[in-house]
């Protein structure tokens, strides 16, 4: 009878009234030894600075992404995880390092910008003074205007945005609002046919002519020898700057056309003078310098062996990624993460646990250019999602978890359309309920390494987390320093992340999985 009464609340809440059916054994008593470890004698911080600080930038392949995952391997190593090794995944081209920026305007008058190189960009070849030229075309076609011009300037595109003021703090957490808002959220079929509709919108509305009009002008600049080019968004405000990449880095492309990401405050500087027919010249001096030697590329992978002898060959998973931008040390994307699964690793091998599964870590390299060190992984070992051909290790796989949020507390769990996991999940989540760590949503996530996993029909997931200052601040730019990260919600998840990899290790079954899906021929988009 009250079964019958609660029915409409669980629909309600678009949760199957299965999810309720069955109790998990849950060891309390390991769970506040997690706890205490975590929350009393954490080491994230002290990890976190030695993949940051004591590293730096990690660009795939790059000599900062090596010494981190070196002292990664190392670390887990130290702390008794066996199979600790750099595992390569395939051909991933050349890495790149900056290695000298100076840019300053010298006239009309003198000021030092805070300027930042994409990445895969070549060099000035010693400190160039030069005049910046307004670009002021509209598509490809306005450019012929400035062919034969460029020779031995700096080029800057004219912009008719201005920079809005907002009230909205930087940093924020969720409210209890919006997480009943996740919670209730119903499982929604992909409308494959509403994506393929806004690419074209895109495309209409202009994203590709800009693509191909830029295009254009590189190619321009290099054949005419232009020294550099700047560029900004209405984001690079306040001292904050995001900066990627320039274009390719294949190890037959050649170095990228030197483009420097400014704030939004220089360039409109500059912008304005020239407008006002007032000469603007520049002092720039950039050092790049390429890394072809070894094309591969590496995951850090270390594992806390089974015990137990029909479930030890079993698997359950944890990681992050590794590599970064280099506009600033990758702090909260995603030294963080990594930090959390590390910590996580180190709780467990303290409490000396014995796990019935193995547990497997893996910090992952190319996820900022497209996922590519652990779709490499999950191909080599488990199936590759274009045809589907399941290899042995699928069958034996459990679970993976995934942190790639910045430094924000854990508030719950995405579950990537896994209704099945949902109850498991709530009771894992009840002994943290007090750190604020409950909600759980049928909602995917996108853009990050647990959809390696979903693509090819194994359990992946991803955290949620607080946002604090991730989008506004953080995220691949300037800003994304040590200074950013938040110690005691590291702490809360990295004592959450054990937990739970604690019980899928030590679970009766596997976590539940999804219908497999078909497969995804190259090329075709997903994910």
């Amino acid at each position: 009878m009250k079964l019958i009464k609660r029915l409409p609340v669980l629909l309600l809440l678009g949760l199957p009234a299965f999810a309720f059916a069955q109790t998990e054994k849950i060891d309390q008593n390991m769970m506040q030894q997690i706890r205490k470890e975590g929350l009393e004698n954490s080491k994230v911080m002290d990890i976190a600075f030695h993949l940051t600080e004591a590293s730096g930038p990690r660009l795939t392949g790059s000599p900062g992404f090596m010494r981190a995952a070196n002292y990664a391997k190392n670390q887990l190593s130290q702390w008794g995880l066996k199979n600790t090794m750099l595992d390569p995944w395939g051909d991933f081209g050349k890495s790149w390092e900056l290695q000298k920026s100076y840019v300053a305007m010298t006239a009309p008058w003198y000021k030092s910008f805070e300027a930042y190189p994409k990445v895969w960009t070549g060099g000035t070849n010693g400190l160039r003074n030069a005049d910046v030229m307004l670009i002021s075309a509209k598509d490809s076609a306005g450019l012929d205007a400035y062919r034969g011009k460029l020779k031995g300037k700096i080029l800057i595109m004219d912009r008719s945005d201005r920079y809005n003021l907002s009230f909205k703090p930087d940093a924020a957490r969720y409210t209890d609002a919006e997480l009943d808002s996740m919670s209730n959220l119903k499982l929604q079929p992909v409308d494959t046919a509403a994506q393929r509709r806004r690419r074209e919108q895109f495309q209409r509305q202009g994203g590709g002519g800009l693509r191909t009009m830029m295009a254009t002008l590189n190619a321009l600049a290099v054949s005419e020898g232009a020294v550099a080019m700047v560029s900004t968004n209405p984001r690079n405000h306040d001292g904050t700057i995001f900066v990627q990449q320039a274009g390719p880095y294949k190890i037959t492309d050649p170095a990228n056309f030197l483009d420097i990401a400014l704030g939004y405050e220089d360039y409109m500087t500059m912008i304005r003078l020239l407008r006002n027919n007032i000469p603007v010249k520049l002092d720039i001096d950039v050092q790049t310098k390429f890394y072809s030697d070894d094309t591969k590329a590496y995951n850090v992978i270390g594992e806390i062996p089974g015990t137990d002898k029909n479930l030890k060959d079993e698997v359950v998973m944890l990681g992050g990624h590794l590599d970064s931008w280099v506009g600033a040390t990758g702090a909260t994307d995603n030294a963080a993460g990594c930090a959390i699964m590390m910590e996580a690793v180190r709780i467990l091998k303290t409490l000396n646990i014995q796990p019935r599964r193995t547990i497997r870590i893996a910090l992952w390299s190319g996820e900022e250019q497209g996922i590519f060190g652990s779709k490499g992984y999950v191909s080599k070992t488990f199936a590759n999602v274009t045809d589907m051909k399941l290899l042995p290790a699928h069958e034996k796989f459990s679970s993976y978890f995934n942190v790639d949020n910045g430094t924000g507390k854990i508030r719950g769990i995405y579950l990537q359309g896994n209704e099945a996991a949902g109850n498991i999940f709530r009771q894992w989540f009840a002994p943290f309920n007090d750190l604020g760590a409950k909600t759980i949503t049928i909602s995917n996530t996108g853009g990050t390494d647990h959809l390696s996993f979903d693509a090819v029909g194994l359990p992946g997931f991803q955290f949620i987390q607080d946002p604090l200052e991730y989008d506004t601040r953080n995220h691949h730019s300037n800003m994304d320093a040590y200074d950013h990260l938040q110690e005691d919600d590291l702490k809360q998840a990295a004592t959450i992340v054990a937990a739970f990899v604690y019980n899928a290790a030590m679970r009766d079954q596997k976590i539940p999985r999804k219908e497999l899906p078909q497969p995804r021929p190259a090329g075709q988009r997903g994910f």
